[in-house]
């Protein structure tokens, strides 16, 4: 033993702090690090830029509901792989990683609560489950939510934010498209309200169907909201597009919204239009 290692190992060190990999958040839209409990208590919002960050289920409902408590709805049984479908991994493979990393059965979630004292059944979407794409998961939890709010007499709110379709599930992907606008057309005629509230990406089929039926027509700042991708477009009509085009405040100038709404004001904001729209019996 060299007299380096036994003067060094004869000196008491003091072991070397750990700092935990997630104590920071470095905001997408900005660059500033911020301290993730501050991120956090701002509602996923960046204090210096104002970006929303993406959200899941979990984080939206407690956002949403009065003290954060909720009932989440059982999830409707599917067929998981209805086409066998493969590409460079099984269908179910991808199926096992995404509720592995997200912990949620599928791209949809549904629950039930009070929001400003007002009952409402709410879905959300979550882009980090296969980017929020619209498979038969979806579209019967889509139709679990909008029946169990008819049952209860209760508006239904829905967070959008998908990528589109999902391919590993071919045309029955599409056929979620007339299949949630048939519930939707049931809670019309039931009397109850039905909001949407876009959050960054909407876009594809759930953009195509669903996320553009509401009776009010919300988004949070900044969100991209479209069919197809702006280089399609582009492509397709040989023009440049105006900048900020199908970003949500570029869609509240030219009509396609009511109201851009900060995530901070969203909750009144949804109680306030649950009471005024909800029907009488249940008011």
């Amino acid at each position: 033993m060299s007299w380096l290692t036994r003067v060094r190992e004869a000196i008491p060190f003091i072991k070397k702090r750990e700092t935990p990999d997630n104590l920071w958040h470095k905001c997408k839209n900005c660059g500033e690090m911020i301290f993730s409990k501050e991120h956090e208590e701002n509602l996923f919002v960046c204090p210096k830029c104002d970006h929303h960050d993406r959200i899941g289920p979990a984080q939206r409902f407690r956002q949403i509901f009065d003290d954060g408590r909720f009932t989440v709805l059982p999830a409707p049984r599917v067929a998981e792989d209805p086409l066998k479908f493969r590409d460079s991994k099984k269908y179910p493979d991808r199926l096992k990683a995404a509720r592995a990393s997200t912990g949620e059965k599928d791209a949809l979630q549904n629950a039930r609560g009070l929001i400003g004292g007002q009952p409402a059944i709410v879905g959300v979407q979550d882009f980090a489950f296969m980017g929020g794409s619209m498979g038969l998961a979806v579209g019967a939890a889509f139709v679990a939510g909008a029946d169990a709010a008819i049952a209860e007499k209760r508006p239904y709110i829905i967070f959008t934010a998908a990528g589109g379709a999902r391919m590993q599930e071919g045309i029955l992907s599409l056929m979620q498209m007339p299949r949630t606008t048939v519930a939707i057309q049931r809670l019309k005629e039931a009397g109850l309200p039905y909001i949407v509230v876009m959050t960054d990406p909407t876009t594809g089929g759930v953009t195509a169907s669903y996320a553009m039926l509401g009776d009010i027509q919300i988004a949070e700042p900044g969100a991209l909201i479209g069919f197809a991708g702006q280089r399609v477009i582009e492509s397709t009509i040989r023009e440049r597009l105006p900048d900020g085009f199908q970003r949500a405040e570029y869609l509240l100038d030219h009509g396609m919204l009511d109201m851009v709404v900060h995530r901070r004001d969203l909750k009144a904001t949804l109680a306030r239009l649950a009471d005024f729209l909800a029907p009488a019996e249940a008011a």
